[in-house]
């Protein structure tokens, strides 16, 4: 693992993207190079290698974006030549557009065949890397776990996308496995002592000899999983959080980014947002927007504005329900915008108004605020910040439905505010071009 602005990633997913990046622009500069003329009247060859650097910065946020830097994208060769496909569509737009806007001196004829060169030097960089990447074998990371006894389907998942390899009772039975070589056999990456099992001091000499990480299940949950282990996290826990001492240039460069990228959303979707609110219209009676109380920062209470999928008086006696998978309450125009999240956008509204950011916890209706707010520890600890549009939370796990789903939630949002930054804001903005592309947890 690699912590970069505070916030840890795969060392093999950075390198293999700082890998493609450049061999994504010495692929294209050599197509560039090959396809046009380079002499008094034609383009500099600064324009050629400006073209490339551009081409490669771009196909490493399409690639981002539809999900092939996340560990599983080397798991399965199929699903990566799916969303490759769609990959190629979004770089193909990105580099028509930024042809268009910047001056890079090419002359007017030369757009297919920049575009060619963009597309298959990205292509044939990153087919021939993956595969490379594949012959090392990189399978998902390997952890032992140390004093836990539960089902071993539950712990997988509690643990994904780590592979839960073994399971030992105590930490004498780890230095047996560690003498005997059944770590190293294994290639165990990493040793989760449970509270219950703590580890001795001589028995985590003995790992970092064998070259294992040690954690326990807090570090562990929040080094590995990027999420914060609520059960074990101390009351006073916001006094170092991240979002709690931004500068007051910090706040207002997010509060400038929410309007600029609210605005940019509602002009780039205006013509969708006509024929979805004409739609909504013909597909029956009732309203076209659906207003909702939230809870936003510090607790206080502001409408949420959505365009209108369920049918008018879907709750009865306004008694807030979760929706569940296939609800009947949910219309035929609602199912399409719920699926591709077209319902959200009116929340830009809400952005601009500041009762929200575009990145943060989703803001939840009061009811469940209170509920949750008394079975989940530190679930308060969520209103120190704006709710937002995506989030942390949002793009690393589905629609919550019950307790246990908010209780997870709750461990991803409190870890954005622990370690805020922009450039976690900017993996989301990625992840979240990602969900809305495949339709992840979409409900």
């Amino acid at each position: 693992m690699t912590s970069l602005f505070n916030h840890t990633v795969r060392s093999e997913m950075l390198a293999l993207y700082l890998a493609e990046t450049a061999a994504i622009a010495l692929a294209v500069f050599a197509l560039v190079m090959g396809v046009l003329p380079f002499d008094e009247t034609g383009p500099s060859i600064a324009a050629a290698a400006g073209f490339a650097v551009l081409v490669s910065l771009l196909a490493g946020f399409a690639a981002g974006a539809i999900g092939l830097y996340r560990p599983v994208a080397l798991q399965g060769f199929f699903p990566s030549v799916a969303r490759g496909v769609t990959g190629c569509g979004l770089l193909a737009l990105l580099v028509a557009g930024f042809l268009g806007v910047l001056p890079f001196g090419f002359p007017p004829h030369s757009f297919l065949p920049l575009m060619s060169a963009a597309l298959l030097g990205s292509l044939a960089s990153m087919a021939l890397l993956r595969f490379a990447f594949g012959l090392f074998q990189f399978p998902l990371p390997r952890v032992a776990l140390v004093g836990r006894a539960a089902d071993p389907e539950a712990l997988q998942k509690h643990y994904r996308p780590f592979e839960v390899t073994l399971a030992l009772p105590a930490g004498e039975a780890l230095i047996e496995a560690v003498e005997r070589g059944r770590l190293r056999a294994w290639r165990i990456w990493a040793v989760v002592a449970a509270v219950q099992a703590p580890l001795a001091p001589a028995t985590r000499r003995r790992c970092g000899v064998e070259g294992l990480q040690v954690f326990t299940e807090s570090e562990f949950s929040e080094k590995g999983l990027n999420r914060i282990d609520i059960e074990r996290l101390p009351d006073g826990w916001l006094a170092s959080a991240n979002a709690l001492r931004e500068s007051l240039w910090s706040r207002g460069l997010r509060r400038a980014f929410d309007i600029l990228l609210s605005l940019a959303l509602l002009t780039l979707t205006l013509p969708l947002l006509l024929v979805t609110m004409l739609a909504i219209r013909l597909d029956g009676p009732g309203p076209i927007f659906y207003r909702q109380e939230r809870v936003g920062l510090g607790n206080r209470r502001f409408n949420l504005l959505k365009f209108r999928s369920m049918v008018p008086n879907a709750e009865v006696k306004g008694a807030p329900v979760w929706a569940t998978q296939g609800d009947s309450r949910v219309t035929r125009v609602g199912y399409f915008l719920r699926l591709c999240r077209i319902d959200e956008i009116p929340q830009v509204m809400n952005v601009l108004r500041g009762d929200m950011s575009f990145i943060g916890p989703r803001p939840e209706r009061p009811r469940f605020v209170e509920q949750l707010g008394q079975v989940i520890p530190h679930y308060h600890d969520r209103a120190v910040v704006r709710p937002g549009i995506t989030g942390w939370a949002q793009v690393n796990y589905p629609y919550g439905a019950s307790v246990e789903d908010a209780r997870m939630k709750l461990s991803y949002d409190l870890y954005y505010i622990r370690r805020r930054s922009f450039f976690l804001d900017l993996l989301i903005l990625l992840a979240t071009v990602r969900v809305v592309l495949f339709q992840e947890g979409a409900r």
